[in-house]
């Protein structure tokens, strides 16, 4: 039987990404519904070539433009209230969520409450709500299957290992475009240059976030609330190559890593098709064509935000919703020009020190929290001017 899979940010990589496999092995999937925040011309190709039965565009501005491509009786959905019915009421086996942002949140929540399985790229869940989400999904019985390379790499290290025999994760970082670049030289920092990154083809705001290392601070805080690992036994090594995409070392001294190419392809692939593998037209000659596998620490100093993330983790609560939400607002004020790279960690640290933490908090104080942070960074930007 076809697994049907919802894909939520179906115009981003990896919702692009996820398409080509379904198109790939159309034996294996069946494709119910798409959603996308507001590429209306991507999207109505999309559905065009794969017709789902339920399509959704998030930003309810763009809702006449795509109107006009459905048809077949397919059902539109508009808005983030349309986007949440869609979620609950599609008829699907695993959502995918791509969706980037804390706006992936509530979709991640809806899917839970509905039975449904997650595969899940969207970061900011569990950076946001982590101990929700979980507690979430225990309570449902759902399994949230993850689709970034690092977790997926943990994960596929631990099949057949018991977690109590854990001693440390090991997060490998690629250490972007900026690793070897001079501190004193990131204010003079352009958007195209942040945007090249080495390795990965990725959306803007993550490679952003992989500029600055947040990215990497965002999956330390993924890895504790999918492993059940203390932040203390969560390290983050410089590895510039991108081949080995992290690694496990156990009680006994073994270390297990897992390696690839840098293709998102193989970690989506893998989480829809699990606990099955499926073949993959591609090959690994990168094995023979990289004669070596460099390691080195992270430079706190150099890479703020890494340090900070870890210091939400260990601080809980609202604390990490404060930390992604400041995060997006200063990303997206140095996208559109209106700071400087070296500013983002600053206006981030800003809304973390006035921040008063809530304890034990609900979905509610979890977003407002986000709202808190994101108006204190906007309201810190125009005090600036």
């Amino acid at each position: 039987m076809k697994k049907k899979i919802l894909l939520l940010g179906s115009t981003g990589s990896v919702g692009r990404n996820t398409l080509e496999i379904i198109e790939q092995n159309p034996d294996e999937f069946e494709l119910v519904g798409i959603s996308a925040h507001s590429n209306v011309d991507l999207m109505s190709r999309q559905y065009q070539k794969y017709n789902p039965a339920c399509v959704c565009i998030s930003n309810s501005e763009f809702a006449n433009g795509i109107a006009k491509t459905v048809y077949n009786g397919s059902q539109l959905f508009s808005g983030s209230e349309g986007l949440r019915t869609m979620v609950r009421e599609a008829d699907a086996d695993i959502v995918v969520n791509s969706i980037v942002g804390a706006a992936g949140l509530l979709p991640t929540l809806d899917a839970i409450a509905a039975g449904k399985n997650v595969a899940l790229a969207n970061k900011e869940s569990l950076v946001v709500a982590g101990e929700l989400v979980t507690s979430e999904a225990r309570t449902h019985g759902v399994e949230i299957f993850p689709v970034d390379s690092e977790h997926s790499a943990i994960w596929q290290c631990l099949l057949g290992e018991n977690n109590n025999t854990i001693r440390r994760i090991i997060l490998t970082a690629s250490g972007g475009p900026f690793l070897k670049r001079k501190e004193e030289t990131f204010d003079s920092i352009t958007v195209e240059e942040a945007l090249n990154h080495p390795n990965w083809k990725m959306g803007n705001k993550i490679t952003i976030d992989s500029a600055t290392l947040m990215n990497k601070g965002f999956e330390v805080i993924e890895t504790f609330w999918l492993f059940g690992v203390p932040p203390d036994n969560i390290d983050v090594v410089i590895h510039p190559q991108s081949i080995i995409h992290s690694m496990v070392e156990f009680i006994d001294g073994s270390v297990k890593a897992q390696l690839g190419i840098p293709d998102m392809k193989i970690p989506i692939q893998f989480a829809l098709t699990y606990p099955e593998r499926r073949p993959m037209a591609m090959h690994n000659s990168f094995l023979f064509s990289h004669a070596e596998l460099t390691f080195e620490p992270p430079d706190y100093e150099q890479f703020p935000c890494l340090l900070m993330a870890y210091n939400s983790l260990q601080a809980g609560g609202t604390v990490p919703a404060v930390l992604n939400a400041a995060n997006e607002v200063a990303v997206t004020l140095f996208i559109k020009g209106e700071i400087k790279f070296s500013d983002i960690p600053v206006l981030i640290d800003t809304a973390l020190q006035l921040h008063t933490i809530k304890h034990n908090p609900s979905l509610d104080d979890y977003l407002e929290a986000d709202q808190w942070a994101r108006s204190v960074t906007l309201k810190k930007v125009q005090h600036y001017d």
